[in-house]
């Protein structure tokens, strides 16, 4: 017998923006596999969490997804649901409301962030009482002049691919203590499993820099510092295989009366990022093009070098929003279209 660690991870329910929470279970198992079969569910005190009141404070946490902790002698991670006591859904679990059963929908997200001094709380390269060098230099660079984190990011990005998630990529971003990391996953419910897990091992990593992770759309509020989003890269069936532009067109063109919808689960304050400028859309306006990284949703332009098979990026997401609510909604407008 084996003494295993295993880390449930949940949301709360806090408005506007849910964080993440977690405890350890010690169980003792022989040949434990890592499986889901394995476990069982655990409950919490919603109360202190904003998911129940104190007379009736017992939530449910249903295991959903099991990596390896790679941090942890025995230890995994594991992501949960919360439910009622009577098993039904609790209004803050957006992994619920996703409606892709067969897998047909693929998502890769692009989850930017801003690494913040715990001592300064400002972006890692910026001084206390002024900045540092405009943007320009910052974006994919290399050397201690302009990168900065870039010890925590290899680490994250090692924790990550260890842990079993679909890692595609790290790049620093375009503001100074800016970066970026990718995944993807076919299956729109462990697409937000992933991110969630990958954001638990970042936010967990930063214990030991002395940093915590910034993700507010625009944490350097009215200047000219880029903001933070989470770009999410989408595809079904159709859109992988259809050969047609009038397709495509029809399926963007399905996403233009219910903006305000899209907006309302894409984050928090993406009103200060969606401006018209740093490479986005205006949040009052609704676009769509080839190539255009000022739009709402860019047709990437291999996509149309493929025949119009491929994928469509909605470049609104803010970085602070939640991937299986921005899910749920893109799988609701693109099911209307066809």
């Amino acid at each position: 017998m084996a003494k295993i660690k295993l880390e449930y991870i949940w949301l709360d329910g806090y408005e506007p923006t849910q964080n993440l929470r977690s405890k350890t279970k010690v169980e003792e198992h022989e040949n434990f596999k890592g499986t889901l079969e394995e476990l069982g569910n655990w409950s919490f005190d919603g109360s202190s969490t904003k998911q129940a009141e104190g007379g009736s404070s017992d939530c449910l946490l249903v295991p959903v997804a099991i990596y390896p902790d790679p941090t942890r002698i025995n230890g995994y991670l594991v992501m949960s649901e919360v439910m009622y006591a009577d098993g039904t859904p609790h209004p803050s679990n957006g992994r619920a409301t996703i409606d892709d059963d067969n897998e047909d929908f693929w998502f890769g997200f692009e989850q930017e962030y801003f690494i913040m001094d715990t001592k300064t709380l400002l972006p890692l390269g910026f001084p206390v009482g002024g900045y540092p060098a405009p943007q320009g230099m910052y974006y994919c660079s290399v050397g201690g002049k302009n990168t900065h984190g870039r010890k925590l990011v290899e680490e994250h990005a090692d924790l990550c691919i260890a842990a079993g998630i679909n890692f595609e990529g790290i790049n620093q971003e375009v503001a100074c203590g800016q970066w970026e990391f990718q995944l993807f996953a076919k299956g729109a419910k462990k697409a937000g499993d992933e991110i969630w897990v990958a954001r638990y091992l970042l936010d967990r990593l930063t214990e030991k820099y002395g940093y915590y992770i910034e993700y507010h759309p625009k944490p350097l509020g009215d200047t000219d510092w880029n903001g933070s989003g989470m770009h999410a890269n989408f595809s079904n069936e159709v859109l992988r295989t259809c050969g047609d532009q009038a397709t495509y067109e029809r399926i963007c063109e399905a996403f233009r009366p219910v903006t305000a919808e899209h907006i309302a689960v894409y984050g928090a304050y993406n009103d200060q990022r969606l401006t018209g400028k740093h490479e986005t859309a205006s949040i009052h306006d609704f676009s769509y093009g080839v190539s255009d990284r000022g739009c709402s949703i860019r047709i990437p332009l291999m996509t149309v070098q493929k025949g119009w098979k491929g994928w469509l990026e909605d470049r609104r997401p803010a970085s602070n929003g939640d991937p299986y609510k921005i899910a749920a909604r893109i799988i609701k407008t693109v099911k209307s279209a066809l």
